[in-house]
């Protein structure tokens, strides 16, 4: 484990196991019966939630919430402010057997800055999930979902859109929405919800 001089040093739970060859950044907190697998990264003031598990080579960006009894798996990027719900699933192989050794076969999953996935939702591998997009609990993904898009269901479905902080948004009929929450406006052009700050 590797981790730099600091006033908030990482807090690893004696039950715990992290491996030789893991960063943890300032701040991090592994809690009960975890394993962490040499090259995985915990970017600062992530939390790994009871009974979890990071592969080799995953990278977890900062302040990620990472709750109870969830599997991290080899192939898998999670960028910061992101938060994952108990017991969510991701995959990395789309076909696997038991007697069938697919380990270069591993496929890439991606999830950006913001996004939220819900308790016992499904993630098969190779898709990417857009910045603050949201996922509903029990959902199965199987494809990409674009930034702010609610879905929700098996397989899932576009059900909406939501703002930065998680509220759900209704569009205008010129395709305009304001958070009830942070008041900013939203705009919808060609299939992606924009906030004004981003608008060109």
């Amino acid at each position: 484990m590797s981790q730099a001089q600091t006033t908030n040093p990482a807090f690893v739970h004696p039950s715990s196991i992290v491996e030789e060859g893991v960063v943890l950044e300032d701040g991090v907190k592994v809690w009960h019966f975890c394993h962490v697998m040499p090259g995985a990264h915990l970017g600062a003031g992530t939390s790994l939630g009871q009974n979890g598990f990071v592969a080799s080579n995953v990278r977890i960006g900062a302040h990620v919430k990472i709750q109870n009894n969830v599997s991290l798996y080899e192939g898998l990027t999670i960028e910061d402010d992101v938060f994952l719900g108990p017991s969510c699933v991701f995959t990395n192989v789309r076909n696997p057997r038991s007697a069938v050794n697919r380990r270069g076969e591993f496929e890439s999953t991606l999830v950006r800055r913001g996004a939220t996935v819900g308790a016992n939702a499904t993630i098969r591998c190779g898709v990417t999930l857009g910045e603050y997009c949201m996922v509903a609990a029990g959902a199965v993904v199987t494809q990409d979902v674009p930034a702010f898009a609610l879905v929700g269901g098996v397989p899932a479905k576009h059900m909406g859109w939501v703002s930065h902080s998680g509220e759900r948004l209704s569009l205008d009929d010129a395709g305009s929405a304001i958070c009830p929450a942070q008041k900013t406006r939203y705009h919808l052009q060609e299939g992606h919800l924009i906030p004004d700050q981003e608008k060109p």
